[in-house]
């Protein structure tokens, strides 16, 4: 029999049918406890009981962007203070150097990060493969195996180099042959489609300025074969606006729509700069917008318009984006981020915490194409994520939920993912943090190292 759990009595919960707290059996809630109820035992059962009256009870946060290898140059000096094109030229030739050694530190790392601060499920773009990194993606599956992360990876592609027109240096890019096949591997090798599934691919072509017409078009057309989700930057300045319209004489959502983007199996990052009808448009389709706004801040890019897409029908998540413009990997500040970011655009009223939480749990889940995860409810996966107000940043705190947010909540003290305990105390068991820092230190120093 599997074990049973009771986390009893949470400080507070996100869903108020659980003030009593969740009942876990195996790797699924299977009861939902009102205040001051007791849970339903079978005879003889002896379940586990974690006392949480000292913890607010979430769902485990869902972070749908990212990019782990850029854990490894996080503030690097020769991309201070730029927007996102010239951002990405004076990194590029820096990424070009990246190895396995490296690839498997910056995934741990970041996976390390994520979980410690809540997230229970991380998708990954990577579009990355110098000769020395062919295999980026199976070191990513064993990296998130290792920690127990739910993870939906992407097999990204750069194909349009500088001699064809687009951004990337030519030593960042792949023949398209190379990389359908690729994709075509990692779909069969560990795509796993079933309810409850710890890894996901999706095909993932890293944005209209580095990938050709065709790619773009074959890449959906593979995904469609196989059941697979499909994801890619869009509409994140308009530098990339003007790319489009000069490289393709369209608008990035008329070209989406071109390449038979423009659909629900469909989700974008950033999704920043659609007009009115745009958005009507990308609401229509169902296609899923993941807000970044860290990233979007730091590479002064815009503010993504959240609450009009959702109300035109699209899924709204929320990704952390990539290490080096975020410069962090933690999901509980993101969230504080995007609460922040969107009442500048929206009225308070508008934009609640219990929004910004909507956006880490089933807007996430949505745009990932998951029913099984991002909510308290019987019969989800146990991925929750619990966290103590025991710091002096929330002495005097009302509302714990609202605190969490408000006050700056940065790391959890529980994690569960899929009914297994990955982070207890702060701490994830069998982790050496402090190794693991000093050696992705080295190896981002190696990497940045004789950067302009």
């Amino acid at each position: 029999m599997a074990e049973t759990i009771w986390i009893r009595e949470p400080l507070a919960s996100l869903n108020a049918a659980a003030a009593g707290g969740v009942v876990i059996r195996g790797q699924r809630i299977a009861e939902l406890v009102p205040k001051g109820g007791r849970p339903t035992f079978a005879e003889g059962e002896k379940p586990v009981i974690f006392d949480a009256s000292r913890h607010v009870l979430l769902p485990g946060l869902i972070n749908t962007h990212h990019h782990f290898y850029q854990t490894l140059t996080r503030a690097c000096p020769a991309a201070l203070n730029k927007p996102l094109f010239p951002w990405l030229q004076a990194l590029y030739p820096v990424w070009a150097r990246l190895d396995e050694e490296m690839m498997a530190a910056a995934s741990r790392l970041a996976l390390a990060e994520l979980l410690l601060s809540g997230c229970t499920t991380a998708a990954d773009h990577h579009y990355l493969f110098p000769e020395k990194l062919l295999d980026a993606i199976d070191i990513q599956v064993a990296e998130a195996a290792s920690l127990g992360v739910r993870v939906h990876l992407t097999r990204g592609s750069m194909s349009l180099g500088e001699d064809q027109g687009g951004l990337p240096p030519q030593s960042t890019v792949q023949e398209e042959d190379v990389i359908l096949a690729d994709s075509k591997r990692l779909i069969t090798r560990y795509h796993d489609a079933k309810p409850g599934a710890m890894t996901q691919i999706a095909l993932a072509p890293c944005s209209p300025f580095s990938v050709s017409t065709d790619l773009m078009a074959e890449s959906a057309r593979l995904a469609r074969v196989h059941d697979v989700r499909l994801h890619t930057h869009l509409a994140e300045t308009h530098d990339e606006t003007a790319f489009c319209e000069k490289m393709f004489g369209l608008r990035p959502v008329d070209y989406l729509e071109k390449v038979g983007w423009l659909a629900d199996d469909v989700w974008l990052a950033h999704g920043i700069h659609f007009n009115d009808a745009e958005i009507a448009r990308l609401g229509r389709a169902g296609v899923g917008i993941t807000h970044c706004p860290s990233s979007n801040m730091i590479l002064s890019s815009g503010i993504a318009r959240t609450l009009e897409l959702e109300r035109a029908g699209s899924p709204v998540g929320l990704g952390v984006d990539g290490s080096a413009s975020n410069d962090g990997s933690n999901m509980i500040q993101e969230v504080r981020q995007a609460l922040l970011l969107q009442r500048l655009r929206y009225p308070a009223g508008e934009v609640t915490h219990q929004a910004a939480y909507r956006w880490a749990t089933e807007g996430s889940a949505r745009c990932l194409g998951r029913d099984d995860i991002g909510r308290l409810e019987v019969g989800m996966q146990a991925d929750l994520a619990l966290f103590r107000l025991d710091e002096p940043r929330f002495s005097g705190a009302g509302d714990p939920l609202a605190a969490l947010l408000l006050c700056g909540a940065s790391r959890a003290d529980h994690v569960m993912v899929a009914g297994q305990w990955r982070v207890t105390g702060g701490e994830i068991p069998g982790l050496d943090l402090a190794a693991l820092m000093a050696h992705h230190q080295s190896l981002g120093d190696k990497l940045q190292a004789g950067a302009a």
